[in-house]
Parts: structure tokens; C-alpha cells; sequence
């Protein structure tokens, strides 16, 4: 908040109206760059968790050279206007949650520090999923697909096909459990990572890394570099402790898409062939 005067409308301050739309606006964008930048990577890794009979033999970089080969260097995005549809309002979510998440802990349970900003981002994340959930099946479903073997041809045809023969709305939650059970560290670490490395930057080094807040130049924020630096570092760390439960999800998923599905139905029997 800055010390300009604001109106309110209602009893509700119009500025407060104004900072949670940006924080929408702004976890909504930052998720679809974020996700566009790296839609390549996040292909290959879906086809190899999920061991695609097409790709299964070959490691990360050489699938990031036979992708494009076989399916043109548009088979590197496949899935990918599925994930935009999902993480504009999966990023949007979880920024405006994590921010009310942590008012809410801090006021009527008296949660503070580090352990505040782990419980706050483990039910934002948690609560992005379940709002998104069905689109991020949808994005892997289309991700796995390979040219000349589509079984659908595109997102509104996928929401059908699994609508009718998974089970109705059941089928577009498949892999909740083990999301949610690795959303909690997943998210959690992130936001815990980021907000403790941010703190010790701008504490230690408030010169070197930090800026005026353009609402408040008394408030110091991180530079851009330093915000992108701190946020991958806090990402890697958490994706890494959290991802065995992401290659089941992702296994479970697929379902009826892969060869050996039956042994993907739940998370602890999804094994390898």
C-alpha cells in the first residue's frame, strides 16, 4: 500500500480493489511467460516421464532434436495453448491467494515468518490446482500425442472424448492426490525459498540487489535479474524434492493414452513397464 489518499467505495478502499487486480493480472501474465519460455522443456519431460514409445529410448537433448525432426519445430509447444488457457488463471489464483493466505494466518492464527510464508504458499498452490485441475490433464494429454498419432484434435475435443469415456467429470481429476500431496512441499518450498532468499538479499545486501518500490521508495524491492535469479533458484529446489509425486501424476494423467495404463490408476501402483 502507498500513502496516497484513497476512496472508498462501499467501505472497501478503492486502492485495495486496484492492488488485487494487479496482483491477478500480474501472477496470471508472469505464469504464461514463464511456462511459454520453457513449453520445450516441459514437452520433453512429459513425453519421457510418461515414457512415450517414440521418444522413450532417447535422453533430454537428443528428444529436443528428434521432436522437431519428426514433428516440425511447432511439435516442441504442443500442449502449450492448453497451458495458457490453464496458468493464466492458475498463476492469478495462486499470487491472490498466497497474499490473502498470509493475512489470514498472520491475523487470526498469528503465524509469522518462515513457517507463515511455507503454510501460505502450500494452500495457494494447493487451491490453484483444484481450480485448474481439469486443464492441466487436458495440457498433458495433448502434450503427449505425437504427429501422426493424434487421438485428439485439440483442447474442446479432448474436454469431450474424456467427458464420455473416462467416467464424466471424475476423469478430469485423475493424479489429484499425489498433486495435492506434492503441491503442499512444492509450493510451500517455493514461496518459503523465494521469500527467505529475498529477505537475506535486501537485508545483507540492500545496495547491490534491491531498488525503490515504484508505490513506495521507502520500500525496497529486488532488482528484475535478481527477483528472476531468486525465484529459479526457489523453483529448482522445490520441483526437485516434489517430483517423484509429479511423474506419477503425470503417469496418471494419461491414463487411457498409454500402453500400460492399468498400471496407472493409482499412485502406488504406477510403475514402470
Amino acid at each position: 500500500m502507498t500513502s496516497e489518499t484513497t476512496v472508498s467505495i462501499g467501505g472497501t478502499p478503492a486502492k485495495r480493489d486496484y492492488y488485487w487486480l494487479r496482483s491477478f493480472v500480474a501472477g496470471g501474465v508472469a505464469g504464461c511467460c514463464a511456462k511459454t519460455t520453457i513449453a520445450p522443456l516441459d514437452r520433453v519431460k512429459i513425453l519421457l516421464q510418461a515414457q512415450s514409445p517414440h521418444y522413450k529410448h532417447l535422453g533430454v537433448f537428443s528428444t529436443l532434436k528428434a521432436v522437431p525432426q519428426k514433428e516440425g519445430f511447432l511439435g516442441l509447444y504442443k500442449g502449450n495453448g492448453a497451458m495458457m488457457v490453464r496458468i493464466f488463471p492458475y498463476g492469478a489464483i495462486q499470487f491472490m491467494a498466497f497474499d490473502n493466505y498470509k493475512k489470514l494466518l498472520s491475523k487470526h492464527i498469528g503465524i509469522s515468518g518462515h513457517i507463515h510464508r511455507l503454510v501460505a504458499g502450500s494452500m495457494a498452490g494447493m487451491t490453484a490446482v483444484i481450480c485448474t485441475y481439469p486443464l492441466d490433464v487436458i495440457r498433458a494429454r495433448l502434450a503427449f500425442q505425437v504427429t501422426g498419432h493424434h487421438r485428439y484434435t485439440g483442447i474442446a475435443n479432448a474436454f469431450h472424448t474424456v467427458y464420455l469415456k473416462e467416467g464424466g467429470v471424475l476423469g478430469f481429476y485423475k493424479g489429484l492426490t499425489p498433486t495435492l500431496i506434492g503441491m503442499a512441499p512444492y509450493a510451500g518450498l517455493s514461496f518459503f525459498t523465494f521469500g527467505t532468499l529475498k529477505s537475506l538479499g535486501l537485508k545483507h545486501f540492500p545496495e547491490l540487489l534491491g531498488r525503490p518500490s515504484s508505490d513506495n521508495p521507502d520500500v525496497l524491492i529486488l532488482k528484475p535479474h535478481v527477483n528472476l535469479l531468486c525465484g529459479g533458484i526457489a523453483g529448482a529446489i522445490a520441483q526437485t524434492i516434489s517430483y517423484p509425486l509429479d511423474v506419477a501424476r503425470r503417469r496418471m494423467q494419461l491414463g487411457t493414452v498409454l500402453p500400460d495404463s492399468e498400471k496407472c490408476t493409482e499412485p502406488v501402483v504406477c510403475r514402470d513397464r
